[in-house]
């Protein structure tokens, strides 16, 4: 029977591990026993030094997904590749139960079909200067440029609002209201 279990593998290797082990299924014998291997990435837009890039980004990086069938050969298969480093649950590794499955799976295919945001940051939002003449002061944002990947705080000096323009999505944190 045929169960999805997590791999945790070395961070930036994800797609080398990957490829490894679907290369080497053939002549190991695992093409029956492993069927599919996954690392879960989006497409997240994101603006540096005023030019627009798409980038793929990994939303659990150091963890891979595997369909196969469990057995000693095929745990042994996995686990002496190179760059993986242990099933996640250790000795005894517990696959992924059929909703968790159907959950990630649907969560990736909604994914595939848009483009993220990669700073989430709306007007009203409170920030926190973190670069430049204003660091370390707090602001709320009064205007967002996505595709320029700039916006404009509100900060108070003196107890006068005072307007902060051009700074870049770097140059700020969210802060959280709680």
């Amino acid at each position: 029977m045929f169960k999805w279990y997590v791999i945790q593998v070395m961070s930036g290797q994800e797609k080398k591990v990957k490829k490894a082990l679907e290369e080497n299924l053939e002549k190991s014998g695992m093409k029956e026993q492993i069927i599919e291997v996954l690392v879960p990435t989006e497409n997240v837009s994101e603006v540096k030094k005023g030019q627009h890039r798409i980038t793929e980004k990994k939303i659990w990086p150091g963890y891979i997904l595997i369909k196969m069938h469990f057995t000693e050969e095929s745990w042994a298969y996995v686990k002496d590749t190179s760059g993986v480093l242990d099933f996640l649950g250790g000795e005894k590794p517990t696959s992924l139960s059929d909703n968790e499955v159907a959950n990630i799976l649907q969560e990736l295919e909604e994914k595939k079909k848009g483009v993220v945001q990669k700073h989430k940051i709306e007007i009203g939002d409170t920030v926190k200067i973190t670069e430049g003449v204003f660091v370390n002061f707090l602001g709320t944002v009064v205007e967002v440029f996505h595709d320029k990947g700039r916006l404009s705080v509100l900060v108070s000096i003196f107890g006068r609002d005072t307007r902060v323009d051009d700074l870049e999505f770097w140059q700020v944190e969210k802060v959280s209201q709680e």
